[in-house]
């Protein structure tokens, strides 16, 4: 998405150096929100003890929830282990731009210094394409690199959860999680929060473009949404987004500077874990790579693996635990036979259909050198301007036919033209929608390339694999273009850029989607969570791992199946619900919350 600052790099050092002499203007203590690193948050390798509580691995979107929750009890130590570098330059979230300007998300999206850059195999039913999966490698971890977009589901993935094995994660269950997390800047109500470290905000933009997408998509007979995370998923409206006061607010922001000065909490980062300990079948702790030398570090509760849907299972694996046979090929000493370890993979896929605007007032402009350098000094200087959001404030869920009774389709629009995860410049005045199914039926897999913990796993997403997938694509398509084609586009609507007219036919629809269809950086579901008797089940619903002792997994990959909706949200919920399991909490729950159902399944709209 370099809808904004793509070229922005040409400035790259007028902008640090402008950028060091705004901090030297702002020097008083914590001024614009930005945080000095306490002594206290001391790093690994100063540290007293060789022992902790817990070894939290992954400060990521939920190893920061965790890192903080449990460290509000003093008696708990607890150790956060990162594989990249901090967020932060000279303890300012304003050095460093790139991960804090909304508008600046491609920088680290396509940069190795900040993302693990994996590829998947060549898809098979997307023409041989190598797809690119970034994912965080940085304080924050993805939710330091996504698009800020704050959407927690539908209340029937939670409760379709607990169906499958994963008893206490139904939506009754889950809410008052995510309300715990959140502080709304509209306020608390049945299904916001209020009082909680993750700030979020509601798309608020007067643009033309943004408000004729919402109108064009009311034209099309489908219901604004006052709030498509509370009562009603079901129709267009108002994006919320993790972006407080103009800046990106990641977990790292939410949640791991706020805790940093506490004497019980140590994080390190660069630090690579490359394997789990054990005694027996007993975890005892963790082995890394820092600065080139290889050490241990003890935990006498728990080690919690916080890495993400492919690190997670990775370790696993690189530790003895997964498929025993699978193991054994690469000289890896089983500790226990866990079959559904990479297995269970899901992601979302989605395509850009792109028309023409005939009006400059897309953020082509912006992407003008001269523009780029006029919105990255007012973010500089206010956290104001073009440079203080993402530009996804509008989208919608819809239902791809009649039957389906809640929706599967995600809409992102976007006033501006994408091209190759924004690796490629816009080259017009266009807009876009982002659309894609949310529960495909193609599953997939990972497995270890070696025992190498440096090696990227082999990632076989195997998209599009199900004629379903291929059908709700197609609809995706249509559905699209017939609310494009609403009168409210009219003054802006130019030719269709992409698909673009010449493809009409099913089989031309199949075609474009096989070769312009890409990840919307989902990954999830390779630690699944689940019953004991469930053979491909990997954690059970406390989220502790099968087999062994002392080992849980909190992170995307123990979702049972991917939710409807952008993932960021529901990781931090699953985070918070997971550290009040590990404290020895009862579950918080709220009953009887309404959740709109549609008057009727015979009409898809």
């Amino acid at each position: 998405m370099s809808y904004l600052m793509k070229g922005f790099k040409r400035h790259s050092a007028v902008m640090c150096k402008v950028a060091g002499s705004l901090f030297r203007a702002h020097t008083l203590k914590n001024t614009f929100g930005q945080f000095t690193i306490s002594r206290a948050s001391s790093q690994l390798s100063s540290a007293k003890t060789n022992s902790y509580n817990y070894i939290v691995v992954g400060a990521g979107s939920a190893g920061c929830v965790l890192a903080n929750r449990l460290t509000e009890d003093p008696h708990s130590t607890v150790l956060l282990l990162e594989a990249g570098p901090k967020d932060t330059l000279l303890g300012s979230t304003r050095l460093m731009w790139k991960i804090h300007m909304p508008a600046a998300l491609t920088y680290n999206l396509c940069d190795e210094k900040y993302n693990w850059h994996y590829h998947t195999t060549p898809q098979r039913h997307m023409d041989g394409r190598v797809m690119y999966w970034p994912r965080g490698r940085v304080w924050g971890g993805s939710s330091s690199l996504n698009a800020m977009v704050y959407i927690r589901g539908h209340a029937e993935d939670y409760n379709r959860w607990s169906r499958e094995g994963a008893l206490g994660w139904d939506y009754e269950r889950c809410l008052p999680y995510f309300k715990k997390a959140q502080t709304h800047e509209l306020g608390p109500d049945r299904y916001r929060g209020g009082n909680g470290p993750l700030h979020v905000s509601r798309g608020k933009t007067n643009h033309p473009l943004h408000q004729a997408f919402l109108q064009a998509a009311q034209q099309a007979g489908y219901p604004f949404t006052e709030d498509m995370n509370g009562y009603q998923q079901e129709g267009f409206g108002w994006m919320d987004m993790t972006i407080h006061q103009g800046q990106r607010w990641s977990t790292a922001s939410a949640y791991l500077r706020p805790a940093i000065s506490r004497p019980n909490f140590s994080v390190a980062e660069k630090t690579l874990v490359t394997k789990i300990l054990f005694q027996g079948t007993k975890c005892i702790g963790i082995e890394y790579v820092k600065n080139g030398q290889k050490k241990k570090v003890f935990a006498n509760k728990e080690v919690i693996l916080s890495g993400g849907a492919i690190n997670s299972p990775q370790l696993l694996m690189l530790s003895g635990i997964g498929n025993a046979d699978d193991l054994k090929k690469l000289g890896i000493p089983v500790v226990c036979h866990l079959p559904g370890v990479g297995q269970n993979l899901q992601d979302h896929l989605e395509v850009y259909v792109q028309q023409k605007c005939t009006k400059p007032i897309t953020l082509y402009s912006a992407q003008k050198p001269l523009n780029m350098v006029r919105i990255g000094l007012e973010w500089l200087w206010k956290f104001t301007g073009e440079g203080a959001t993402a530009h996804l404030e509008s989208g919608g869920f819809i239902r791809s036919e009649p039957g389906v009774p809640h929706p599967d389709i995600q809409f992102h629009f976007l006033p501006s033209q994408v091209i190759d995860h924004g690796r490629v410049a816009s080259t017009m005045e266009a807009y876009q929608v982002h659309v894609g199914p949310m529960r495909s039926t193609s599953v997939g897999w990972l497995k270890l390339k070696s025992s190498d913990p440096n090696d990227h796993p082999i990632i076989e997403p195997n998209y599009l694999s199900t004629e379903r997938d291929i059908w709700e694509f197609r609809q995706c398509v249509k559905l699209t273009r017939e609310i494009f084609a609403q009168k409210a586009f009219e003054k802006f609507r130019g030719p269709e850029i992409q698909p673009g007219n010449h493809v009409q036919s099913d089989k031309e629809i199949d075609a474009f989607i096989r070769q312009k269809a890409d990840t919307a950086y989902h990954p999830s579901c390779t630690c699944k969570m689940g019953q004991p008797s469930d053979s491909t089940a990997v954690v059970d619903p406390q989220t502790k791992v099968l087999g062994v002792e002392n080992l849980r997994v909190v992170d995307a990959s123990i979702m049972p199946s991917v939710v409807t909706g952008n993932l960021n949200a529901p990781t931090i919920m699953i985070a918070e619900k997971a550290a009040d399991i590990i404290k020895g909490l009862p579950s918080l729950q709220e009953k009887n919350v309404p959740v709109y159902k549609p008057k009727t399944l015979e009409t898809q709209r």
